[in-house]
């Protein structure tokens, strides 16, 4: 935090939430340097409600390579009519961010349904603030289902995969 005025800080944010959503933007993150030993960042994030649907699925950042299933095909295993934040079985995201799952556009994933899992072995990847954090099996299993899409956001706490 600076060492200047605390008042003109919260000027200074505010007008960045204005600017926010002035220009209709998600996202805005500043560094203020006063001085040597004095600065201030601040980043502001508009939350955005996120409505979706059954009909359409949201396209992925980029394409799979030829022979690799889409994301959105290993996720569409049967729906259980249970909340998936309930299953004994359920690993949520430990941060929030964006869940990738696999290392690399066009790359294999690191699991598939179906697939058993060591404890301690890479399920996917959340990116949170331009840093690829790997998240861990916390079990050994059979990954049962997997609830999220690729390139999709998620928050703290939910639910990413089932491994029984």
């Amino acid at each position: 935090m600076s060492k200047h005025s605390s008042d003109a800080d919260v000027a200074f944010i505010s007008a960045l939430a204005e600017l926010l959503n002035k220009n209709e933007l998600t996202e805005i993150a500043v560094k203020r340097e006063y001085g040597e030993d004095d600065s201030l960042e601040v980043r502001v994030v508009k939350q955005a409600n996120i409505v979706t649907t059954a009909v359409a699925a949201p396209a992925p950042l980029y394409a799979a390579a030829p022979g690799v299933a889409p994301a959105t095909a290993q996720a569409a295993a049967p729906v259980a009519s249970e909340d998936p934040t309930q299953h004994p079985g359920a690993v949520t995201s430990p941060m929030v961010g964006t869940v990738y799952l696999s290392a690399e556009p066009g790359a294999a994933p690191f699991v598939t349904v179906g697939a058993q899992v060591k404890e301690g072995q890479t399920l996917l990847i959340i990116e949170a603030m331009k840093t690829m954090n790997h998240i861990p099996a916390p079990k050994s299993g059979t990954v049962k289902r997997i609830v999220v899409d690729d390139a999709a956001p998620v928050e703290f706490g939910a639910p990413l995969m089932i491994i029984e």
